[in-house]
């Protein structure tokens, strides 16, 4: 899906700071990039296409505005692969517990 109407979800962009604008102490593979902002939200306007800078409503009835990246984003996060020892130790902990 490459245009959205009102009400879709959607990702916008936003560059908060360019890459020459960033701190002078930052490691210098961070220093070439800019800082940039996604934010997920309602779409206000009518239509869009990607690319588009629209205003967005956010769960938390923030309204923002940005270049529209994402139609139907997803939430792609996680907690990393398992720490054997700390599945060890919870299990431990529950025995405790219920002694």
């Amino acid at each position: 899906m490459k245009s959205a109407t009102k009400n879709n979800w959607v990702e916008i962009e936003n560059v908060i700071l360019t890459a020459s604008e960033r701190a002078p102490q930052v490691p210098n593979d961070t220093k070439k990039t800019p800082l940039v902002m996604w934010t997920k939200g309602f779409l206000i306007d009518e239509h869009a296409e990607i690319g588009d800078i629209v205003s967005i409503k956010t769960l938390s009835d923030r309204i923002t505005s940005g270049k529209l990246v994402t139609i139907s984003p997803k939430f792609g996060h996680d907690f990393g692969e398992p720490v054997h020892e700390l599945l060890e130790i919870g299990m431990e902990v529950k025995k405790e517990v219920n002694n």
